[in-house]
């Protein structure tokens, strides 16, 4: 099963979580969240709207934080998910889940304080169509991750169940110039794929994530990493 099926089926949704952020994936987990707390900042009270929020990971973790937050994704399975996440956290209340289609975003304009989108656009059939939409409810900041093209990632790319598009930084600034979006900075990491990770204990993951750091840190730091994260401004 391929694409949007399998991402919708219910085994997927309740595997989802586990198969990705389990042994070495915790470590993912932890660093992705932590990249958008950083870009977003303070949220108390800020009205934010997720795309593609899944089993709602970071719609929770955010309304944890005090925002009013709506989480939007196609997959009626992942919302049942990010829902029973919600409520066991106690924050069913600041959170909205909603199914709908991100090329077709069922807000105003300037309607959001931060939209965000995670793990989304290495799978977004039309691009432009998405960040167009994110940037018009928008009324101050976009924030979206991608998988780069000049990276390890390229070694499973192809294996993935949904396919994955690989981006250059030059897509990536054509992509918000076509919204009309500014750069205002950018995030890269992961050198060894988040494949690899998942594939290993946490605390084997620990160690091989100083290597990663290190060779991160380096002049070829941003031309090897297999993920940057894009925070842009309305």
């Amino acid at each position: 099963m391929k694409g949007k099926e399998w991402y919708q089926a219910d085994d997927v949704a309740e595997e989802y979580d586990a198969k990705r952020f389990s042994r070495g994936g915790r470590l993912i987990d932890r660093r992705e969240k932590q990249a958008v707390l950083d870009a977003v900042g303070p949220v108390e009270d800020r009205d934010v709207l997720e795309i593609a929020c899944g089993t709602g990971r970071f719609t929770v973790m955010l309304a944890e934080r005090g925002a009013d937050i709506v989480g939007l994704d196609i997959s009626d399975a992942m919302l049942a998910q990010g829902r029973e996440k919600a409520r066991q956290a106690g924050v069913d209340d600041r959170v909205e889940f909603m199914r709908g289609d991100a090329a077709r975003l069922p807000f105003p304009d300037d309607h959001f304080d931060a939209v965000v989108a995670m793990r989304f656009f290495h799978l977004a059939p039309t691009p432009r169509k998405f960040m167009a939409e994110m940037a018009r409810v928008s009324k101050e900041q976009v924030f979206f991750d991608t998988f780069n093209d000049f990276s390890t990632r390229v070694l499973y790319n192809r294996l993935l169940p949904m396919g994955s598009h690989l981006y250059g930084r030059d897509e990536v600034e054509e992509l918000l110039d076509s919204a009309d979006l500014e750069l205002a900075g950018a995030d890269h990491d992961f050198v060894l794929p988040y494949g690899f990770y998942r594939k290993i204990p946490d605390a084997m993951a620990g160690q091989f994530r100083k290597l990663d750091t290190a060779i991160g840190g380096s002049s070829l730091g941003e031309k090897l990493c297999s993920v940057t994260w894009w925070d842009a401004r309305v």
